[in-house]
């Protein structure tokens, strides 16, 4: 007979976002008339940067022609966007990365999922608590782990990131196989420095570990004292897989673009302990599961590195930044505790109730939808976090609703 993979059996009941959905849906047909301010999910408000509009309808145009159109390209993505990627997101930046090491895909939430295929069943997992929901999932779903209990899981090493530590976790005591790291965080906004991510990179040589790093969020790094890279740490190249999107930074949630940095002496071991470089392994996992991004969205995401779209990018991330210091400095000024909102889109607030409690009453008092921080973990409760992905008025707006909710 057919079978199911039992492990989704353990997975909790409801994604987290499904989850708010489902109450943002209730709330709005009690409420038809109430328009609702979404500073929830992390989806942005803004259109496409012009260079990237531009250069979608060239390539469309190209496609309508026989003599230009396009059919399957490389899987792993065109040359003249991995060179325009290694080029200004890595060499500009002092940062050893060649084209061939990059894997252009149509998420960073796909990819970081997708990466633990290549790695064996009985491996050890570290994920920060709290932590991006998929990280954590996607374990469960291969059968990393056992039961959840009290919102985790048996099986995973969980990694407390609090007020206390500054929401960058400490490295575990023991060893552990596979990390998952993510800065600027989500969703907590916090930022790692180079000293902190060498701790990491000693500690994955040390235990022959793995770090999958999600740096989605690097274009919102202001402080130049600060990494947007694990490669800038020495020694990564050999123990570090680096997930980017153009997601948050070009406005590409739903036209889909991102890729995956995998260096060619990137190494796993198999059970002999033999070395195996997990290039050639993400190779064909990708170009076997995966036909490409379309060559339009490729051509729209080479436009970021022009010079007219790079401009256009950053007055964006700009304009998000601007947001998150406006909600900083209100929720602050109420007597809130709050981290990350600088160099980061996120705002993470200590709320002093149930973090259900505190977005039920938002939602309904305020008509204002955040996440609750319980949502992405553990060390999450008490808290919820806030998306600076809205337009500055519609942010003024939601912070003047909250005022008054809260008073």
């Amino acid at each position: 007979m057919i079978r199911i993979n039992e492990n989704y059996n353990k997975l909790q009941s409801s994604y987290l976002f499904s989850e708010i959905a489902k109450r943002v849906s209730t709330f709005q047909e009690a409420n038809p008339d109430k328009a609702l301010i979404r500073l929830g999910i992390g989806d942005v408000t803004h259109a496409l940067p012009p260079a990237c509009i531009d250069a979608l309808h060239n390539a469309v145009d190209e496609m309508a022609a026989d003599a230009t159109f396009r059919g399957y390209g490389p899987e792993q993505g065109y040359p003249f966007l991995r060179t325009a990627i290694a080029e200004y997101d890595f060499k500009k930046n002092g940062i050893k990365i060649d084209s061939d090491e990059i894997f252009v895909s149509d998420g960073s939430k796909c990819d970081t999922g997708n990466f633990q295929e290549l790695l064996a069943g009985d491996i050890s997992v570290a994920v920060p608590d709290p932590v991006y929901p998929v990280y954590v999932d996607t374990n469960v779903m291969a059968g990393r782990t056992g039961a959840n209990h009290h919102g985790r899981y048996e099986g995973l090493v969980y990694l407390p990131s609090t007020a206390e530590n500054g929401f960058v976790p400490d490295v575990p005591a023991e060893p552990v196989d596979l990390i998952y790291l993510c800065f600027p965080n989500n969703p907590t906004g916090a930022t790692a420095t180079r000293d902190q991510l060498k701790e990491w990179v000693d500690y994955a040589h040390k235990n022959k570990a793995l770090i999958l790093f999600d740096a989605a969020y690097e274009a919102f790094i202001t402080d130049k004292t600060l990494p947007r890279s694990i490669y800038e740490i020495d020694g990564a190249r050999e123990v570090a897989v680096e997930f980017r999107s153009f997601s948050k930074t070009a406005g590409f949630t739903g036209t889909r673009c991102a890729f995956t940095v995998v260096p060619h002496e990137c190494r796993a071991f198999d059970a002999n302990g033999g070395q195996q470089l997990l290039h050639p392994l993400w190779n064909r996992r990708h170009t076997t599961k995966f036909n490409g991004v379309s060559y339009p969205v490729q051509c729209a995401a080479a436009a970021v590195y022009t010079p007219a779209g790079r401009e256009q990018v950053n007055a964006l991330v700009s304009g998000y930044l601007d947001n998150a210091r406006i909600i900083n400095e209100s929720i602050r000024a109420q007597g809130y505790e709050t981290a990350g909102g600088v160099n980061s889109p996120y705002v993470w607030i200590k709320t002093g109730t149930d973090s259900w409690e505190f977005f039920d009453r938002l939602l309904n008092a305020a008509g204002v939808v955040v996440t609750p921080g319980s949502g992405f973990g553990a060390c999450g409760q008490g808290y919820i976090r806030i998306s600076a992905f809205n337009s500055a008025e519609n942010v003024k707006t939601a912070m003047e609703r909250i005022k008054t909710a809260l008073q």
